[in-house]
């Protein structure tokens, strides 16, 4: 009995001994740039504040990111790296990354894998937030749910604003492209760069790398897909509400460069070197003033020519693509202001946006009655916003992208609000899916958000969502057991569409023709 004892107190602290030093090397990874340690949570090791790029500091504000450099020793990877430079716009961004910074382009990585050597798809996930806010810290991105369903999942940090979409002449002059502008997006295929390099050592497989991104993210996404920078590394694309595909989503080289000469005479500045010795704070809060804005630039060498012409050329990814919008992506107030909603005052108010055009306008969104004036009106308005350019990328990566393509609606309404007492607020619950609603539904991170009272048919439908989710990164397909069969977009006409709510199915498109006259108005105005 005694020797029994002992073998197994032995055994005990083998397996003790070796468990402590299996624990520390599965913890560390060796990048080509380094060795990083991470840790285990939950099961989940995960690597927080990767770096991927050189901090674009000093000289390197407004300039492409710069390789990494090599460092010796262990580089710990437990804790967020700083947001870009941003001001508190949104309340709904929830950061756990510690303030802002300049230094900050950072990924983090969550992976479920047990070896180098088991290949799991990979998810890269761009945040929204107008490209002006947001950040890979935030609590509703966060990779722990995608990495329990087998993915390895990696949010990115990217700069942002005046930091992130300046253009200048003389930035133009000493680019050794010809280029400036877009740095931002820059940073974005600097990380699709790092991840094809190195995920294989955290286990994942850099032939399987699907990027993903809400709002601005989506933005992101079709910018990716469009650029010769990025487009061959990427093996399928999700987007949720936008596109690069719309009405003035970009603006050219020469007005960007205007934009920026503009901006830099009204502080001051005189010099590429003034502009670059000016404090980043000081900078943010003159770049923060209304009216301030830095558009995405076909600047040719990111994009060398617009998303629209590289879409109608062929020259995308040639990569499977699941897209949508939700169904209140923008107010009806937005079109009535502060005006009674009244079938007169719908129609003066298109009158005022369209002119001459209002007819045709009044036609495809149309309102028989007072009582569906304010759905014409949420229609137009988010169609306006966001939904038209998403339908338009995803109706062009349809006819020319040679893969399938998988579109979208969403219209679960958030639940009621908690008050401060911890109960829900009567009537705080939403009429239809505002955007950004989706976000925590998709990437089954309901837990993370305590605003609202979530409800059992929430988690059904976020189970339902993430699981066509994880579908399609791991296959380039979204359908699979327990889910309604999703059909592929046929390009040329109404398209079918998953409709996600409480009651979710396929549907035909019955509102083309809004579409398609929006798109001719585009192209004419």
């Amino acid at each position: 009995m005694r020797k029994t004892a002992i073998l197994v107190t032995i055994a005990f602290f083998t397996f003790f001994n070796a468990s402590s030093q299996q624990t520390p090397s599965s913890l560390q990874v060796k990048t080509i740039n380094g060795i990083i340690e991470g840790l285990h949570e939950s099961g989940i090791r995960t690597f927080k504040g990767v770096p991927f790029a050189q901090p674009p500091v000093g000289d390197l504000r407004w300039q492409e990111p710069q390789p990494l450099k090599n460092w010796s020793g262990i580089r710990k990877a437990d804790k967020f790296g700083p947001r870009a430079m941003q001001k508190p716009l949104f309340s709904d961004m929830q950061f756990r990354s510690n303030g802002v910074s300049e230094d900050c382009l950072y990924l983090n990585i969550w992976t479920p894998a047990k070896s180098a050597g088991d290949k799991l798809p990979v998810l890269v996930y761009f945040y929204g937030g107008g490209f002006v806010a947001g950040d890979g810290s935030e609590y509703r991105y966060d990779g722990e749910s995608m990495a329990r369903h087998g993915i390895v999942a990696i949010t990115v940090n990217y700069r942002l604003g005046i930091f992130g979409f300046f253009s200048h002449p003389e930035l133009t002059k000493e680019s050794p492209h010809h280029a400036s502008g877009d740095y931002g997006l820059l940073d974005q295929s600097a990380a699709l760069k790092w991840v094809q390099r190195n995920i294989a050592a955290f286990g994942g497989d850099p032939k399987k790398i699907t990027i993903a991104g809400e709002s601005a993210g989506s933005f992101s996404v079709s910018a990716q897909m469009a650029s010769p920078l990025s487009r061959n590394i990427i093996a399928g694309a999700i987007g949720e509400s936008g596109s690069l595909l719309g009405k003035q989503s970009t603006t050219s080289l020469s007005a960007a460069e205007e934009i920026g000469e503009k901006f830099a005479k009204s502080i001051g500045a005189e010099s590429l070197k003034a502009l670059r010795n000016i404090p980043a704070e000081e900078l943010l809060d003159a770049a923060s003033k209304p009216g301030t804005r830095f558009p995405v630039t076909v600047d040719g060498y990111f994009l060398p020519k617009s998303p629209v012409q590289i879409f109608e050329a062929g020259q995308e990814a040639h990569v499977p693509l699941l897209v949508g919008w939700n169904s209140e992506e923008g107010n009806y107030r937005s079109i009535f202001g502060k005006d009674s909603v009244t079938t007169e005052n719908y129609n003066r108010s298109i009158e005022k946006l369209y002119g001459d055009n209002a007819n045709g306008i009044l036609k495809v969104y149309n309102a028989s009655d007072d009582e569906s004036l304010k759905q014409a009106a949420t229609d137009l308005a988010s169609d306006r916003f966001i939904g038209f350019s998403t339908w338009k990328w995803s109706d062009m990566q349809s006819e020319t992208g040679g893969k399938a393509v998988y579109r979208y609606k969403y219209a679960r309404p958030r639940p009621e609000i908690f008050a401060e007492n911890g109960s829900p607020v009567p009537g705080s619950a939403s009429n239809g899916a505002s955007h950004s609603s989706e976000i925590e539904y998709a990437m089954g991170n309901l837990p993370t958000n305590r605003v609202y009272n979530w409800q059992p048919e929430d988690y059904k439908v976020s189970e339902m969502m993430q699981g066509f989710f994880v579908n399609f990164i791991k296959t380039g397909n979204p359908n699979g057991l327990g889910l309604p069969y999703w059909p592929a977009v046929k390009s040329g006409g109404p398209a079918d569409f998953m409709y996600i709510n409480a009651t979710t199915g396929a549907e035909k498109e019955k509102t083309r023709d809004r579409y398609l006259h929006l798109d001719q108005l585009n192209s004419v105005r």
